[in-house]
């Protein structure tokens, strides 16, 4: 995962680890959209998007992946201690909107907590296996938004009424993320249906 984060980065700047990009301000904000999608608001009846959630989490392990990268942490060492916590049955984290909370106070500190992250993980509960896999595949959508204009505002996030995520999701549910060939073909898909769906494909 950490090798597709540094390729991705790239398309955003060849340097990217030497630009001090915020990576810390992206996690919290994104800990905020995470929990509008689960719901917290006592006032109004609210039924958690789990879908959504499980891609915004992802979206905080992408920011979380370059400060570990630009820290050059230990790899192997965070690893080990990311699966001992998934796999430690004694440990009580927090329920999982107190989880949120904790990692998007640790962002504001300029740090990437991955035991507070990995509490979060725990709460919903969502296992280390699924993030890998919807990792590859949010990472194949982030490759495509840089290759189709999401830097000069050209790339149209919504595809026939549905968020590019939504469709994202959907093309995953079919695949095995596990295959060799899963990054080229929903790659592949990704673009047959964006053209297919939005003034791209009207176009042309």
């Amino acid at each position: 995962m950490m090798d597709l984060q540094h390729t991705h980065n790239q398309q955003v700047h060849p340097e990217w680890h030497k630009q001090d990009y915020p990576f810390h301000r992206a996690i919290w904000t994104e800990c905020a959209e995470l929990l509008d999608h689960y719901g917290w608001k006592w006032w109004k009846l609210q039924e958690p998007d789990l879908v959504q959630v499980k891609l915004e989490i992802v979206d905080i392990w992408h920011f979380g992946l370059s400060m570990i990268i630009v820290a050059e942490r230990n790899v192997e060492e965070l690893a080990q201690e990311m699966i001992a916590r998934e796999q430690d049955c004694s440990v009580v984290g927090p329920s999982f909107v107190p989880s949120v909370e904790a990692l998007a106070q640790q962002a504001l500190d300029r740090q990437f907590d991955t035991i507070a992250f990995m509490d979060m993980m725990n709460a919903l509960p969502f296992p280390l296996q699924d993030l890998y896999g919807i990792y590859k595949g949010k990472n194949v959508l982030n490759r495509f938004r840089q290759a189709n204009g999401y830097k000069d505002g050209s790339y149209q996030k919504m595809w026939n009424g549905k968020e590019d995520n939504v469709h994202l999701a959907e093309l995953v549910q079919s695949m095995d993320p596990y295959q060799s060939e899963f990054l080229t073909d929903l790659y592949r898909s990704l673009g047959n249906r964006y053209r297919e769906l939005t003034n791209e494909g009207k176009l042309r």
